[in-house]
């Protein structure tokens, strides 16, 4: 039976097979559809497009992508570009390893595996054998392993599984000796850590079972924590912490490395944290208020006896260690171990006996070594610019391995020695390209309220400052994360080309702590879109290149940052990617975690002021009749439950309708994928084939074989 397209919201128009001919996309209906903010109504004509499991949604996304597929599929080199990213992936990929009981972990990817493998050896020399293999947990390699925690006695291994790129997950137990997998299979698990107590059981988080048909899109309400039992149905774990007179705060556990203490951490939305603990060793029935919330981020680090340490911006927006005693734990008795410095602390690790403190100055890592004491032993000298991680162990460890890479410098595996503070070369990726040949430098430039902004750029050495070099600017600013050099190959790719890559250090990260972050966020996000904004204005005042030569990137947060961008200055850009992006900021609340993000946005139900500030940069809402929009390739996916794809999918609809040139504006909608955690390497490449054909070809670039 043919379908009516029209009925199911369609009308299908067929495009034109040229890429330089104006396509025509596929008339999208609307709908008398709207509400009212503080007197003010706000029209939404694609609500429809809300609902994933509709027929009419369905067919929407059906022929969108049917119209990409065909404009991307005439570019002339797009079959180029995906042999010759297969061949730069293709390289083994490691994971840094660690030591639990006689044997050291790490992962490996041979290179074009969907997925990377965990194996284990007896000593670094062993004879690597298979411990988990999640390229075997489903045909099409959609099945991503989470991380793994080891029981306290490492007998057991708990590993968490997630589907096709959704936030939900189950819990899996393995034999960690025999890698025999125990029967039970825990459910309905998001948002989780596993906290080990012993070998006996752990503690962690989930929802009650949630409606299958609003699973993906239904807001995340009464996170818990339970206690689970090796051996036991699920149905038997112990409840040890709920809220019920706050539906929308989620709850986290965590063991200290010793047993001793649970610690229970609970937040109401992204920023903020309080902390209760419960010392098990004396036999605590209830729990007491460790650190009060909402209004900083602590973190219990280990505990020395009977105190805690603790990694708190309370009083110190670069962050700070002190001493608490949970039995009095009022700030009057904190004990400062290190104290607050210029550089913003990241993270602290543990391991051999001494603490690891990892700074950002000026978004490139710093590590130090202390004693427990707080003395600093040593920096940790790391081989240049670049971001390391992987600090810490075992409290009899006599060694780690930490991990440095940067835009240029593939990812390495150092092995550091604890007591003489030397670090040596474990294992080099292998890339297919000669790191000598590219630089990358930091530029800082002025933004419109005059704040200093970061900007690192990386391209080949043989580029000329003629205003001609094609450009992708890449952003984030947002969530108090901070975006710091990395190594890709996708990237690497584009600079091959004679690409410039240009990462911008943007306000609402917390690259420089938290007056960064509050810098951008709330009724000071404009911040974040000025700063992008300043950074192109700089590449084009320096003769790196030109508005017609600039690309912008960028996920989730980064989505709505390209939105913006793209609807406050259309002139400034040729071409925008924006992937899994927050599209509508007036109803991004509604969904599944959306709520949780009220603290760094607002929310326009509950604030005119915020409305008024949420709706003067809301992409969907900004975009204009009549106007020239970039290039748009608008990238979701049918799994994304963090940012659902009604974002894009709404966003989209109102591009084309209101567009008006020759510029293409296109959505990319993957199937059997979410926000992008665990997405296969064949998926990976697919996208980044994609995204790097489109953004060429509108930038006018032409391929070139590699020599």
């Amino acid at each position: 039976m043919k379908k009516n397209l029209t009925l199911l919201g369609i009308t299908c128009i067929t495009m034109a097979t040229s890429t330089s001919a104006q396509i025509k996309y596929p008339e999208t209906r609307k709908v008398d559809q709207s509400d009212v903010y503080f007197g003010t109504t706000v029209a939404d004509p694609y609500r429809w497009l809300e609902d994933d499991n509709s027929a009419q949604t369905k067919q929407w996304v059906e022929e969108q992508n049917r119209v990409t597929n065909e404009y991307l599929a005439s570019i002339p080199y797009r079959d180029n570009v995906k042999a010759r990213l297969e061949k730069l992936w293709n390289y083994p990929k490691y994971g840094a390893p660690y030591k639990k009981g006689k044997y050291y972990y790490f992962s490996k990817n041979d290179g074009l595996q969907n997925q990377s493998i965990v194996y284990r050896q007896v000593g670094l020399n062993g004879n690597p054998e298979v411990f988990l293999d999640p390229n075997k947990l489903s045909s099409d390699g959609t099945a991503a392993l989470g991380g793994l925690a080891f029981s306290k006695n490492n007998k057991y291994t708990a590993y968490t599984v997630a589907q096709s790129g959704s936030d939900w997950q189950q819990i899996h137990i393995l034999d960690a000796e025999t890698k025999k997998a125990l029967p039970e299979v825990l459910q309905f698990v998001k948002f989780s850590g596993i906290a080990w107590k012993g070998d006996e059981g752990f503690y962690y988080s989930r929802y009650p079972e949630p409606d299958e048909k609003s699973k993906l899109s239904g807001k995340n309400e009464f996170h818990k924590v339970y206690y689970h039992k090796v051996g036991t149905p699920q149905s038997q774990d112990e409840l040890v912490y709920e809220d019920k007179d706050h539906p929308l705060r989620n709850v986290f556990a965590s063991t200290t490395d010793d047993d001793r203490f649970l610690i229970v951490g609970t937040t109401q939305g992204t920023s903020g944290r309080q902390l209760w603990v419960k010392d098990l060793k004396a036999g605590q029935k209830e729990f007491s208020l460790l650190v009060e919330g909402f209004s900083t981020e602590p973190s219990v680090v280990d505990n020395v006896g009977d105190k805690l340490l603790l990694q708190t911006n309370d009083g110190a927006p670069n962050y700070k260690v002190v001493l608490v005693d949970p039995k009095n734990p009022a700030k009057a008795n904190w004990k400062t171990v290190i104290p607050e410095q210029k550089e913003v602390l990241q993270g602290l690790g543990t391991g051999g006996g001494f603490l690891y403190a990892s700074y950002l100055k000026d978004a490139s890592t710093k590590v130090y070594q202390y004693a427990y004491d707080g003395k600093m032993v040593r920096e940790i000298k790391l081989p240049g610019i670049g971001t390391a991680g992987g600090f810490g162990g075992e409290k009899s460890d006599k060694e780690f391995f930490y991990s440095f890479s940067s835009f240029a410098y593939p990812p390495s595996i150092f092995r550091y020695d604890i007591t003489t503070g030397a670090s040596t070369l474990y294992k080099k990726a292998e890339v297919n390209f000669n790191p000598e040949d590219y630089v990358t430098k930091q530029l800082f430039f002025t933004s419109k309220d005059g704040a200093k902004v970061p900007m690192f750029v990386t391209h080949k050495k043989s580029i000329t400052l003629d205003g001609n070099n094609p450009v992708m600017l890449y952003g984030y600013g947002g969530f108090n994360v901070p975006v710091t050099p990395g190594f890709s190959v996708s990237n690497l790719f584009f600079m091959e080309q004679g690409g410039v890559y240009a990462v911008v250090t943007l306000r609402g990260g917390n690259e420089y702590g938290e007056e960064w972050h509050k810098a951008g966020m709330l009724l000071n996000k404009q911040n974040v879109f000025n700063d992008f904004i300043g950074a192109a204005e700089h590449l084009v005042n320096s003769k790196y290149t030109n508005p017609g030569k600039i690309a912008i990137r960028g996920g989730s947060n980064g989505g709505l940052l390209v939105g913006a961008a793209m609807t406050q200055r259309p002139e400034l850009f040729k071409v925008a990617i924006p992937q899994v992006g927050v599209m509508d900021m007036l109803r991004y609340h509604r969904f599944t975690i959306g709520w949780a993000w009220a603290v760094e946005y607002g929310n326009a139900d509950s604030s005119e002021t915020h409305f008024k500030n949420l709706y003067g940069y809301s992409p969907l809402h900004n975009l204009r009749e009549g106007v020239q929009y970039p290039a748009t390739l608008v990238t979701t996916a049918d799994h994304d439950d963090r940012v659902v794809p009604a974002h894009s999918f709404k966003f989209a609809a109102r591009l084309q309708e209101a567009h008006r040139g020759a510029n293409p504006a296109l959505i990319r909608i993957e199937t059997k994928a979410g926000h992008g955690a665990g997405k296969p390497t064949s998926k990976q490449i697919e996208e980044a084939t994609d995204i790097w054909s489109f953004v060429m070809h509108n930038l006018g670039m032409k391929y070139s074989e590699p020599k």
